[in-house]
């Protein structure tokens, strides 16, 4: 493709209903209250393949000629893109080779293994990985399915955009991820194409602001490093072909850090029962960020793909930034009724407590001062306030420590 083009994401929209799930707005109560506009949430997280990738997997494979697809593909990726090129292979028929990093999940190797593509663990990094994914195109002669810098992966993420807009014709804003750019090109690009007056806001992490430093260069550059929470979207460079589009289109871009992404998952999962990765929940993040009293925003949810042990610890870290679970120490002399006391007022104040941790070595004379660390739940920084208050009041001295559950 030599550009983006309506007609090119007419075709895009129809084709790649036959490997997508029809994600319908929703209206978020809780969002639209925060705000005072109108936000609803493009669910791109109940994706067969569990993201919005297999979209632009799919038109590009649909692009290509049939000696092309019978040759195989081939991608680099330890996360999503790689399930959407396996999967969108699968249902052309075509064999798909993937080359992940050694360090990729096993569940995420074994997702994509499902799909029928053959794996190659290579390298510590991406950017290995997509070294290598590259060598294997030319000597095998491959078509390599770049994750984001492509045009014909473009135009397919820009479907969502379609969809939006016919869903939503008064849409104000559209909030998006960005990682590499491939996302918010086709959205953005569409958006402007079908509605000038939609803004397109573009959402990056901090810490791998890529699209931002492009912007400020006039140019895609290499930034020294792109380390945040948000895996699907720590990338070092944005997209050479794609650029000038995301110049063009993109209204604004904002930055969150991730510690903002912890209590945008416990939101997600709390208010709306939804599991959204925490590439997926920078746009939500971002909310605090804009103005949108009286406006109409859609929230692109891109992604879901998240393992267990990676939710636990991140609902763990939301539920104590929300002072939802805390840990206080106090000094108690050892002698009965002490231990009473503390729980008694804790439970009259209506904290409950999960776990205590007894320590007589904390002074050399136990007899006057042993440590006691409670670790207890409440309902949020207020009701922690009214249960120290009450420990204070008792003349116990509660003094807020670092909580670890495990």
């Amino acid at each position: 493709m030599e550009k983006l083009t309506l007609e090119k994401f007419e075709e895009a929209s129809e084709l790649v209903k036959k490997v997508t799930l029809p994600t319908k707005l929703e209206y978020s109560e809780t969002l639209s209250d925060r705000t005072g506009g109108k936000i609803y949430l493009k669910p791109e997280n109940m994706q067969y393949t569990g993201a919005y990738k297999v979209r632009g997997a799919y038109y590009k494979i649909a692009t290509l000629s049939e000696s092309q697809r019978k040759k195989g593909l081939i991608t680099a990726s330890a996360g999503n893109h790689a399930q959407g090129v396996a999967y969108a292979a699968k249902k052309f028929g075509c064999k798909a080779t993937i080359v992940m990093p050694t360090v990729t999940p096993l569940i995420k190797i074994n997702r994509t293994k499902s799909y029928g593509a053959e794996i190659v663990l290579h390298g510590d990094v991406y950017d290995d990985s997509y070294e290598h994914a590259v060598k294997l195109a030319k000597e095998q002669g491959l078509t390599f399915i770049h994750p984001f810098d492509d045009l014909a992966v473009a135009t397919g993420q820009g479907s969502i955009a379609m969809e939006i807009v016919q869903e939503l014709p008064t849409v104000d804003y559209i909030i998006v991820p960005i990682g590499g750019g491939g996302l918010i090109t086709g959205v953005s690009t569409l958006a402007k194409m079908l509605n000038p007056k939609i803004k397109v806001v573009g959402v990056e992490p901090k810490t791998a602001a890529s699209m931002t430093a492009a912007l400020e260069n006039n140019g895609p550059m290499t930034l020294e490093s792109a380390n945040t929470i948000a895996d699907g979207t720590a990338v070092k460079k944005v997209g050479e072909k794609i650029f000038p589009y995301c110049k063009e289109n993109i209204s604004q871009i904002v930055r969150v850090e991730d510690h903002e992404l912890i209590g945008a998952f416990l939101d997600m999962v709390e208010n709306h029962k939804m599991i959204v990765e925490n590439s997926g929940l920078l746009s939500v993040a971002a909310l605090k960020q804009l103005d949108l009293k009286g406006k109409k925003a859609v929230v692109v949810l891109s992604g879901g793909n998240m393992d267990v042990i990676t939710m636990s610890s991140v609902v763990q870290h939301g539920l104590i930034q929300k002072d939802r679970i805390f840990s206080v120490s106090v000094l108690l002399p050892d002698k009965a009724g002490e231990l009473v006391k503390v729980a008694s007022t804790i439970a009259d104040a209506g904290g409950n407590v999960i776990k205590l941790e007894h320590n007589q070595f904390v002074s050399i004379n136990r007899i006057n001062a042993v440590e006691l660390r409670i670790t207890m739940e409440a309902y949020g920084t207020e009701h922690k306030n009214k249960i120290l208050k009450a420990l204070a009041d008792k003349d116990l001295n509660p003094q807020v420590v670092d909580t670890k559950l495990y």
